[in-house]
């Protein structure tokens, strides 16, 4: 009896691996996730996902998926205890997600147009990622606002840039325009009445969503002569900022 049970179990693993055998790993598998759970917001669609059998909260620009939809993604931007004002909730641990697709995202595809499959699924700006993308215009607005102290003018940020290259600034002005989700980042740009010749928009790179029109104030790190390619060259820009509530 005993090897009678023996050699059955001996057929069966045979089998087993005679129906592997051949097969390739799939090498997409670590992109793979099944949402599980969606909650959309003004600016942001909040995932919960399934990927590599744990759960874990990711978001993207606002795109319409759906529950039970299976995605691809990499990695991202982890933020830690991330709150969400508009949610009245704090994250644990989020993932803000560059890209995702309804197909494994292959290395390069990402280049000059979106991945095959990609569809209305969200990710960068397409405006940002197009054959032949080119910065947004951005107009001069009629704005006189008073500068708190500590806040630096747009216009002397421009202008004695080399001096603050490098260091944290804070700055004061009236949100123009939010390009959300890009590069794991949402892209501000500023007013504040001032400028430095033609140079009088301010591009703020952060985590918040401030609405158009709003009148914040922000303190980052400032960049100089930032290229981050197709097209996208800043003379200035005040990276990962944080909002100031007083000065």
């Amino acid at each position: 009896m005993i090897k009678k049970i023996s050699l059955y179990s001996l057929f069966i693993a045979i089998i087993a691996v005679s129906c592997n055998f051949g097969q390739k790993p799939d090498e997409y598998a670590h992109q793979k996730a099944k949402v599980k759970e969606v909650i959309q917001t003004t600016n942001y669609t909040y995932l919960r996902v399934e990927k590599s059998k744990q759960d874990q909260w990711i978001a993207i620009g606002k795109s319409d998926i759906k529950e039970g939809s299976v995605i691809y993604f990499e990695d991202g931007l982890q933020m830690v205890n991330f709150e969400s004002p508009e949610l009245g909730r704090t994250f644990e641990s989020i993932l803000f997600v560059q890209q995702i697709s309804d197909k494994p995202i292959k290395h390069g595809d990402f280049h000059g147009e979106m991945p095959e499959g990609m569809g209305e699924m969200g990710g960068m700006d397409p405006a940002m990622m197009g054959d032949k993308p080119s910065k947004p215009v951005i107009d001069k607005m009629e704005i006189n606002l008073e500068h708190p102290a500590g806040a630096i003018k747009i216009g002397d940020l421009y202008a004695r840039r080399s001096e603050y290259a490098g260091k944290q600034v804070t700055v004061h002005g009236k949100v123009i325009k939010v390009n959300v989700g890009i590069m794991g980042k949402n892209w501000l740009h500023i007013q504040d009445g001032t400028s430095d010749g033609d140079n009088f928009d301010l591009t703020i790179t952060t985590i918040y969503e401030p609405a158009v029109g709003a009148v914040v104030t922000y303190s980052g790190t400032l960049a100089v002569k930032k290229d981050f390619g197709y097209g996208y060259f800043y003379e200035i820009i005040v990276e990962d900022a944080e909002p100031v509530k007083a000065l």
